[in-house]
């Protein structure tokens, strides 16, 4: 059952409005996502190996380090908005209050791409909840507060961001801004399959990557917002996902990032680069039928407890 995000007056005080996951949600099943596959694209390829569409793969045993399968996987390429878990670790390793509030400033407004917000500028929010519209709703506008709200401000938290990577030994990834929106955000399909297994360690991160859809409710508004997550994978009764993000720009393609159970044993999935509307999605659900339908590929440990 999905927590619901209702804080105590006095904290809610802090900040200019209140966060709630909808309680309809928390008490109904979801429904089963339809799995999506391209017209005429069987599952498998002739060696039965998964029949990917996305231009660069990898699928990795985060328990034996050890790579299920790879496709393009180590030439470093733009990765869009799965930037924003790096984001998330470099903001939950410098322990800063997760109830302080936030203010969303001029600086956040997308000038990059152009992209919109519905965070308004001169509104506050805590910085946990910051981080949760990041990583389930991947506002940029969040993301950008959260960098520009660090110790030294948006330049020190890049370089923490890349002091993490090299921590991580991530050999091909660079991080130029905390949105994901910039180009210059990169790394392989290698490095992200470490960089999420890495997140996976956070429960903030499962947690927050993972919520389904919530609510919010701005000062002197008639309704609140929802926001959806931006996998619709995680409402699917046939996925057990740990971890997710998506990303999106025109030189990253459609990105999905994430760390789900099948087989009883943790999967790392990680696919860059996918092009149709549904692509990343029906790629997804053909590795994981691959591994259902070749168990052996996984090792026999069981999936570590909670």
């Amino acid at each position: 059952m999905l927590k619901r995000i209702l804080r105590p007056a006095a904290l809610l005080a802090a900040a200019s409005f209140a966060l709630v996951l909808p309680a309809a949600h928390a008490q109904q099943p979801s429904k089963p996502v339809k799995k999506a596959k391209a017209a005429g694209t069987p599952d498998f390829t002739k060696d039965g190996a998964p029949n990917l569409l996305s231009s660069a793969v990898m699928v990795f045993d985060p328990v034996t380090g050890k790579e299920l399968f790879a496709k393009n996987a180590d030439a470093p390429v733009p990765i869009a908005s799965i930037t924003k878990i790096m984001t998330a670790m470099v903001v939950l390793d410098a322990k800063l209050g997760m109830d302080d509030p936030v203010i969303i400033d001029a600086a956040d407004i997308d000038t990059i791409k152009g992209s919109r917000s519905r965070l308004p500028v001169g509104s506050a929010f805590r910085r946990e909840d910051l981080m949760r519209l990041a990583l389930m709703a991947s506002d940029n506008r969040a993301a950008s507060a959260l960098g520009r709200a660090y110790p030294g401000g948006m330049p020190a938290f890049v370089d923490a961001m890349n002091a993490k990577a090299r921590l991580l030994t991530l050999s091909s990834t660079r991080f130029v801004d905390p949105t994901g929106l910039a180009p210059g955000n990169v790394s392989s399909p290698q490095d992200l399959a470490r960089m999420v297994a890495e997140a996976a360690k956070y429960p903030q991160i499962r947690d927050f990557s993972t919520t389904p859809e919530l609510h919010v409710t701005l000062p002197n508004a008639k309704r609140p917002m929802g926001f959806s997550n931006t996998n619709q994978l995680v409402k699917s009764q046939n996925w057990d996902i740990g971890l997710s993000k998506t990303g999106y720009i025109n030189e990253a393609g459609k990105c999905l990032v994430m760390q789900a159970t099948i087989a009883n044993h943790p999967v790392v999935i990680v696919l860059l680069d996918s092009w149709g509307r549904l692509t990343r999605i029906g790629d997804a659900n053909r590795i994981k039928k691959w591994i259902e339908t070749k168990k052996h590929i996984v090792s026999a440990q069981k999936v570590p407890a909670a």
